[in-house]
């Protein structure tokens, strides 16, 4: 079977690994151009185009495949690409670019995408960061039959996975992307065979998953102790929690909710040590354990507190609110 593979993070480069260990022809991926990255702000090329490149695969990197959008060149060149790619199916895994109609319709199997939640649960941009935040005890993943909507289309095959108390979306995005890697491979083997089932979304449970805004990472400490863990592991690697002390920013990176009965301000360090720096919350406490100044390397609690005072007391704040 011959398999158009557009995807662009690392994510989707396990994916196409995974095709090619299974013997799938591939003459064709498709992903995001290079972007500036690091430090110098040099362009980077893609893990997937990293991928590709490894194995001799052709590349295209279109700005959009709106035949009458923006860049018609473009999509008019990825057209002729994907026609002469000649392919039975594509494999469709955190792209980026919308795919229009006759994209879904040139394929003969059409195309399949790896989404990284229980659909209809979670459709949309951050499926993983979602699900983690809103306390979900499982995710998992859903190969879908694309439509024209947002992770609308008929589902395939569908696999659940425990979401722990300690799980972050850096750890969870590496389960579920092996795990989508397997069920690709499993969806294409049926679907050579005519026998990949498809079933329509329900249309109960509908929810989406919204971008993550840097915005975002900002602690509210009227919040429970319980929500704010969930937002600190959701939040990992990307953008990671903030509060303010004072002057200064100081990042968070991991945390563990504990059981407070007292009646301290909201945001007032209640102690500060080597186990972490205890944080009063509207309901509990949060132990900071992973913490980082700006400029600075994420720290350990105990390495945190050897440059920076946090004595009992102080007041973390949203930035609207910060002492002068």
């Amino acid at each position: 079977m011959r398999v158009i593979f557009a995807g662009t993070p690392e994510f989707a480069r396990v994916a196409l690994e995974r095709l090619l260990k299974a013997g799938f022809d591939v003459p064709l991926v498709l992903t995001q151009p290079d972007r500036p990255a690091g430090r110098g702000m040099k362009l980077q090329a893609s893990p997937v185009k990293q991928c590709a490149l490894e194995h001799g695969i052709a590349v295209a990197q279109p700005l959009s495949l709106r035949l009458d959008g923006k860049y018609p060149e473009d999509a008019a060149a990825a057209r002729q690409a994907l026609l002469d790619a000649n392919a039975d199916v594509m494999v469709v895994a955190a792209y980026g670019l919308i795919l229009p109609q006759w994209v879904l319709d040139l394929p003969p199997k059409g195309c399949l995408n790896i989404h990284a939640s229980l659909l209809p649960r979670w459709r949309g941009a951050a499926p993983i960061h979602r699900a983690i935040e809103a306390g979900d005890a499982q995710t998992g993943v859903t190969i879908m039959q694309m439509d024209i909507g947002l992770d609308t289309g008929d589902m395939c095959l569908i696999e659940r996975l425990p979401i722990t108390a300690t799980d972050t979306t850096a750890s969870m995005h590496d389960k579920l992307a092996d795990l989508g890697g397997r069920m690709i491979v499993e969806a294409l083997e049926m679907s050579a065979c005519g026998g990949l089932p498809r079933t329509p979304q329900p249309v109960e449970g509908v929810t989406y998953a919204h971008k993550i805004e840097k915005s975002e990472s900002w602690m509210d400490w009227h919040l429970s102790a319980i929500e704010l863990d969930r937002r600190l592991r959701a939040f990992n690697p990307f953008p990671g929690g903030a509060t303010q002390c004072g002057a200064e920013v100081i990042k968070l990176w991991a945390a563990t909710p504990e059981a407070y009965s007292g009646n301290a301000q909201p945001g007032t360090v209640l102690a500060a040590d080597a186990d972490g720096v205890l944080v009063a919350c509207a309901t509990g406490a949060l132990r900071l354990m992973q913490l980082q100044r700006a400029g600075g390397k994420r720290l350990a609690a105990a390495d945190f507190l050897r440059g920076f005072e946090l004595p009992a007391g102080t007041l973390l704040t949203l930035p609207d609110t910060a002492a002068e």
